[in-house]
């Protein structure tokens, strides 16, 4: 047996606006479209997105590693998305960390690693 992908999936009740979020805002490429299922690869990672979902909040366990977190920050917000938690930036503990939604309510994490 081999793996031949590995896939994560979230449901969306707007299944073209879920695509079209997650490409724009990572830069991702769509490999397929149905009213039923798409994906979106992602950094060589799979979302799946199954049509017929409610559109409320829900977490998901997804988390992306950008290498300039602020400015996905803004590019989140840009593409639709809003923050769930203001991230904090002390000298403590700087910025590393924004808890995310998209616009069909999944929410996801976006980090950048620490120095």
């Amino acid at each position: 047996m081999k793996v031949e992908k590995v896939k994560y999936v979230l449901w969306a009740a707007d299944w073209k606006r879920c695509a079209a979020f997650y490409r724009d805002l990572f830069e991702g490429t769509v490999g397929m479209e149905s009213e039923v299922w798409s994906e979106v690869v992602i950094a060589g990672a799979t979302i799946g997105i199954h049509g017929g979902g409610e559109g409320k909040r829900t977490w998901t366990g997804l988390s992306f590693q950008l290498d300039d977190l602020r400015a996905g920050i803004s590019r989140l917000q840009a593409c639709g998305g809003s923050l769930t938690r203001e991230p904090v930036d002390t000298e403590e503990d700087p910025l590393h960390l924004a808890m995310c939604i998209d616009p069909e309510g999944n929410e996801f994490m976006m980090t950048q690693r620490r120095a």
